[in-house]
Protein backbone atom coordinates (compact mmCIF):
# COMPACT_ATOMS: atom_id res chain seq x y z
CA UNK A 1 0.00 0.00 0.00
CA UNK A 2 3.40 2.17 -0.41
CA UNK A 3 1.75 3.93 -3.34
CA UNK A 4 -1.21 5.03 -1.45
CA UNK A 5 -1.50 8.77 -0.13
CA UNK A 6 -2.22 9.44 3.53
CA UNK A 7 -5.87 10.35 2.38
CA UNK A 8 -6.46 7.08 0.97
CA UNK A 9 -4.70 5.05 3.63
CA UNK A 10 -6.91 6.82 6.12
CA UNK A 11 -10.07 5.69 3.83
CA UNK A 12 -8.98 2.44 3.44
CA UNK A 13 -8.14 1.46 6.89
CA UNK A 14 -10.94 3.91 8.66
CA UNK A 15 -13.60 0.70 8.11
CA UNK A 16 -11.53 -1.88 10.06
CA UNK A 17 -9.91 0.01 12.84
CA UNK A 18 -12.61 0.61 14.50
CA UNK A 19 -14.60 -2.67 13.47
CA UNK A 20 -11.53 -4.17 14.91
CA UNK A 21 -11.64 -2.02 18.20
CA UNK A 22 -14.92 -2.02 18.91
CA UNK A 23 -15.79 -5.97 18.77
CA UNK A 24 -12.51 -6.38 20.51
CA UNK A 25 -13.82 -4.79 23.21
CA UNK A 26 -17.66 -5.72 23.08
CA UNK A 27 -16.20 -9.35 23.19
CA UNK A 28 -14.56 -8.30 26.69
CA UNK A 29 -17.91 -6.89 27.92
CA UNK A 30 -20.00 -10.62 26.20
CA UNK A 31 -17.75 -13.22 28.16
CA UNK A 32 -18.12 -10.86 31.02
CA UNK A 33 -21.49 -10.87 30.57
CA UNK A 34 -21.93 -14.98 30.43
CA UNK A 35 -19.52 -15.90 33.38
CA UNK A 36 -21.64 -13.06 35.61
CA UNK A 37 -20.77 -9.81 35.08
CA UNK A 38 -23.30 -7.12 33.74
CA UNK A 39 -21.94 -4.04 34.26
CA UNK A 40 -21.36 -3.77 30.73
CA UNK A 41 -24.85 -4.58 29.93
CA UNK A 42 -25.85 -2.20 31.90
CA UNK A 43 -23.93 0.55 30.79
CA UNK A 44 -25.03 -0.19 27.14
CA UNK A 45 -21.58 -1.16 25.96
CA UNK A 46 -22.50 -4.31 24.48
CA UNK A 47 -23.46 -2.66 21.28
CA UNK A 48 -21.79 -2.73 17.89
CA UNK A 49 -22.09 1.41 17.42
CA UNK A 50 -18.90 2.13 17.19
CA UNK A 51 -19.77 5.85 19.22
CA UNK A 52 -19.88 4.11 22.29
CA UNK A 53 -16.40 2.93 22.54
CA UNK A 54 -14.41 5.05 20.14
CA UNK A 55 -11.46 7.32 22.19
CA UNK A 56 -10.46 9.93 20.32
CA UNK A 57 -6.70 9.49 20.94
CA UNK A 58 -6.77 5.92 20.67
CA UNK A 59 -9.39 5.63 17.96
CA UNK A 60 -8.86 8.19 15.99
CA UNK A 61 -5.46 10.54 16.53
CA UNK A 62 -2.62 7.55 17.60
CA UNK A 63 -3.78 5.09 13.96
CA UNK A 64 -3.65 8.41 11.99
CA UNK A 65 -0.13 9.13 13.13
CA UNK A 66 1.49 6.02 13.29
CA UNK A 67 0.05 5.50 9.64
CA UNK A 68 1.41 9.49 8.21
CA UNK A 69 4.91 8.01 9.71
CA UNK A 70 4.89 4.43 8.82
CA UNK A 71 4.71 2.51 12.16
CA UNK A 72 3.06 -0.09 13.65
CA UNK A 73 -0.57 0.95 13.13
CA UNK A 74 -2.83 -0.18 16.53
CA UNK A 75 -5.18 1.92 18.63
CA UNK A 76 -7.56 1.45 21.35
CA UNK A 77 -10.78 1.86 22.61
CA UNK A 78 -12.90 2.64 25.59
CA UNK A 79 -12.56 0.06 28.00
CA UNK A 80 -15.31 -2.22 29.11
CA UNK A 81 -16.10 -1.86 32.61
CA UNK A 82 -16.10 -5.02 34.06
CA UNK A 83 -16.27 -5.78 37.79
CA UNK A 84 -14.48 -8.76 39.01
CA UNK A 85 -16.04 -9.20 42.12
CA UNK A 86 -19.58 -10.31 39.83
CA UNK A 87 -17.66 -13.02 38.55
CA UNK A 88 -18.44 -16.53 39.67
CA UNK A 89 -14.72 -17.16 39.72
CA UNK A 90 -13.02 -14.24 40.06
CA UNK A 91 -9.30 -14.75 39.12
CA UNK A 92 -9.97 -17.51 36.17
CA UNK A 93 -12.62 -15.56 34.48
CA UNK A 94 -10.93 -12.42 34.43
CA UNK A 95 -8.29 -14.19 32.47
CA UNK A 96 -11.26 -15.47 30.00
CA UNK A 97 -12.27 -12.33 29.87
CA UNK A 98 -8.61 -10.26 28.69
CA UNK A 99 -8.29 -13.65 26.55
CA UNK A 100 -11.68 -12.48 24.69
CA UNK A 101 -10.55 -9.49 23.18
CA UNK A 102 -7.69 -10.95 21.34
CA UNK A 103 -9.46 -14.13 20.10
CA UNK A 104 -12.34 -11.70 18.72
CA UNK A 105 -9.17 -10.15 16.97
CA UNK A 106 -7.91 -13.45 15.33
CA UNK A 107 -11.48 -13.84 14.18
CA UNK A 108 -11.60 -10.75 12.54
CA UNK A 109 -8.49 -11.93 10.94
CA UNK A 110 -10.05 -14.85 9.48
CA UNK A 111 -12.78 -12.95 8.27
CA UNK A 112 -11.01 -10.18 6.33
CA UNK A 113 -8.79 -13.06 4.83
CA UNK A 114 -12.38 -14.34 3.33
CA UNK A 115 -12.72 -11.01 1.59
CA UNK A 116 -9.62 -10.53 0.87
CA UNK A 117 -9.78 -14.13 -1.34
CA UNK A 118 -13.36 -12.80 -2.50
CA UNK A 119 -11.89 -9.98 -3.78
CA UNK A 120 -9.35 -12.12 -5.71
CA UNK A 121 -11.78 -14.56 -7.26
CA UNK A 122 -14.23 -12.22 -8.27
CA UNK A 123 -12.13 -9.31 -9.24
CA UNK A 124 -13.84 -9.44 -12.54
CA UNK A 125 -17.02 -8.96 -11.31
CA UNK A 126 -16.98 -6.46 -9.10
CA UNK A 127 -16.73 -3.38 -11.56
CA UNK A 128 -13.24 -1.66 -10.28
CA UNK A 129 -14.39 -2.59 -6.43
CA UNK A 130 -12.04 -5.51 -6.34
CA UNK A 131 -8.91 -3.38 -5.77
CA UNK A 132 -10.41 -1.16 -3.17
CA UNK A 133 -12.10 -4.26 -1.05
CA UNK A 134 -9.07 -6.03 -0.97
CA UNK A 135 -6.76 -3.10 0.14
CA UNK A 136 -9.37 -2.85 2.93
CA UNK A 137 -9.71 -6.48 3.43
CA UNK A 138 -5.31 -6.35 3.99
CA UNK A 139 -5.67 -3.41 5.98
CA UNK A 140 -8.18 -5.53 8.41
CA UNK A 141 -5.66 -8.30 8.12
CA UNK A 142 -2.91 -6.05 9.34
CA UNK A 143 -4.51 -4.40 11.93
CA UNK A 144 -6.35 -7.55 13.81
CA UNK A 145 -2.94 -9.06 13.78
CA UNK A 146 -1.45 -6.40 15.36
CA UNK A 147 -3.73 -5.93 18.49
CA UNK A 148 -3.86 -9.39 18.97
CA UNK A 149 -0.32 -9.59 19.23
CA UNK A 150 -0.49 -6.08 20.83
CA UNK A 151 -2.80 -7.03 23.41
CA UNK A 152 -1.09 -10.34 24.63
CA UNK A 153 1.73 -8.48 25.50
CA UNK A 154 1.97 -8.76 29.89
CA UNK A 155 2.03 -5.00 30.40
CA UNK A 156 -0.97 -3.67 32.57
CA UNK A 157 -3.68 -2.75 31.28
CA UNK A 158 -3.13 -4.55 28.02
CA UNK A 159 -5.05 -7.75 28.13
CA UNK A 160 -2.14 -10.12 28.55
CA UNK A 161 -1.48 -8.74 31.73
CA UNK A 162 -4.69 -9.87 32.89
CA UNK A 163 -3.99 -13.86 31.83
CA UNK A 164 -0.83 -13.69 33.56
CA UNK A 165 -2.39 -12.34 37.50
CA UNK A 166 -4.57 -15.17 37.26
CA UNK A 167 -1.40 -17.18 37.80
CA UNK A 168 0.21 -15.04 40.25
CA UNK A 169 -0.86 -14.91 44.24
CA UNK A 170 -2.78 -12.26 44.96
CA UNK A 171 -0.27 -10.29 46.90
CA UNK A 172 1.79 -10.67 43.72
CA UNK A 173 -0.99 -9.78 41.50
CA UNK A 174 -1.70 -6.66 43.00
CA UNK A 175 1.60 -5.45 42.98
CA UNK A 176 2.21 -6.34 39.17
CA UNK A 177 -0.99 -4.67 38.40
CA UNK A 178 0.19 -1.09 40.21
CA UNK A 179 2.22 -1.22 36.72
CA UNK A 180 -0.48 -0.18 34.69
CA UNK A 181 -0.13 3.98 36.13
CA UNK A 182 2.43 3.56 33.62
CA UNK A 183 1.75 1.10 30.88
CA UNK A 184 0.55 3.88 28.50
CA UNK A 185 4.50 5.89 28.55
CA UNK A 186 6.06 2.06 28.76
CA UNK A 187 4.01 1.60 25.54
CA UNK A 188 5.06 4.76 23.87
CA UNK A 189 8.85 4.26 24.97
CA UNK A 190 8.66 0.59 23.24
CA UNK A 191 7.26 2.42 20.29
CA UNK A 192 9.20 4.99 20.21
CA UNK A 193 12.65 3.21 20.31
CA UNK A 194 11.33 0.38 18.11
CA UNK A 195 11.34 -2.41 20.52
CA UNK A 196 7.82 -2.87 20.26
CA UNK A 197 7.99 -3.31 16.59
CA UNK A 198 11.05 -6.39 17.59
CA UNK A 199 8.67 -8.14 20.30
CA UNK A 200 5.83 -8.37 17.90
CA UNK A 201 7.51 -8.99 14.97
CA UNK A 202 7.24 -12.88 15.72
CA UNK A 203 3.87 -13.30 16.22
CA UNK A 204 2.82 -10.96 13.45
CA UNK A 205 4.85 -12.74 10.61
CA UNK A 206 3.97 -15.68 11.86
CA UNK A 207 0.17 -15.15 11.58
CA UNK A 208 0.77 -13.16 8.35
CA UNK A 209 2.42 -15.99 6.69
CA UNK A 210 -0.77 -18.31 7.28
CA UNK A 211 -2.88 -15.92 6.00
CA UNK A 212 -0.99 -15.31 2.74
CA UNK A 213 -0.73 -19.25 2.50
CA UNK A 214 -4.59 -19.14 2.26
CA UNK A 215 -4.61 -16.10 -0.28
CA UNK A 216 -2.00 -17.72 -2.76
Amino acid sequence: MSELTLIQKIVIFAIPIIFAITVHEVAHGWVASKLGDQTAKLMGRLTLNPIKHIDPLGTVILPIILMAVGSVIFGWAKPVPVDWRNLRHPRRDMAWVALAGPGANLIMMLFWALIAKLAIVLQGALFGFAQPLFYMAMAGISINIVLAALNLLPLPPLDGSRVLSAFLSPRAAIQYNQLERYGLIILLLLLATGLLQRILFPIVAFLQNLVYAFLR
